[in-house]
């Protein structure tokens, strides 16, 4: 049987960066070998579920919006882009049915702030107005190595890594990860800036990871980027053989 890994739509507001960044995801995901499921923002809850009702796996991709930050009980601040309440709400279901059902979770740059926050962390609304302005991490979609990613021994991302304790990325973020939500683990920050670029769930048996930079763009040519697909797919895989599990009580 085929896995199947849920994937929102980027954004509801920009199709233009839908049609761009999609493939990208999508095409990582086949050549880990399993097929994405699109969940329209749009669509009723209902719906939603029944879609996620035959999936093993959820990515959760990056915007070109914000979080509203109200959900971590601040005021936004004018660098703050504008937020995207349809994919803040698909997020949310996608998180409530990976969690209670211990599904796989890759989530990348927007996607992890958006874990972030769900689990209680908070963001850094703007890396330029906090005064991190000694690495740029908006160098954008041409850059392959936009600066260097330090991992923590031990981590899934170092495993994947095959042991390394630095990597090189890109970099395409304007915003960051404040606080670890509930049970996050940080394993991978920017050595030069401190910004964290990676966190983990701190449980052996269900595997959530999510990264600040964008695999998905390299995948083609970066043996780590492929890495990281694989081990989610293969999470995916494994979770499909499990017995049915109770839900899980989210922190």
């Amino acid at each position: 049987m085929s896995l199947h890994v849920a994937i929102p739509e980027p954004t509801s507001k920009d199709p233009a960066y839908n049609q761009r960044s999609l493939p990208q995801y999508i095409g990582a995901i086949r050549s880990a070998g399993a097929l994405a499921t699109v969940i329209p923002l749009h669509e009723r809850q209902d719906r939603v579920a029944r879609l996620l009702a035959g999936v093993q796996g959820v990515l959760l991709p990056g915007s070109g919006y914000d979080l509203d930050p109200q959900a971590y009980g601040e005021t936004r601040v004018p660098a703050c882009n504008d937020p995207d309440a349809d994919r803040a709400a698909v997020d949310e279901l996608l998180m409530q049915d990976a969690f209670n059902l211990r599904k796989p979770i890759l989530a990348i740059c927007y996607g992890v702030q958006a874990l972030n926050v769900w689990r209680n962390g908070s963001l850094i609304q703007d890396l330029a107005s906090a005064g991190k302005t000694e690495v740029n991490h908006r160098s954008g979609r041409e850059v392959v190595e936009a600066h260097a990613v330090r991992l923590e021994p031990g981590s899934r991302l170092a495993a994947i890594a095959a042991g390394s304790s630095e990597i090189q990325v890109n970099s395409s973020h304007h915003q960051a990860l404040r606080s670890p939500g509930d049970n996050l683990r940080v394993t991978a920050v920017c050595p030069v800036d401190g910004v964290i670029e990676g966190v983990e769930l701190d449980s052996a048996d269900h595997f959530v990871l999510g990264v600040q930079w964008h695999p998905e763009r390299t995948y083609t040519i970066s043996s780590l980027s492929r890495g990281i697909f694989s081990a989610f797919v293969q999470a995916a895989s494994r979770w499909h053989l499990k017995p049915a599990e109770e839900p899980a009580v989210r922190f």
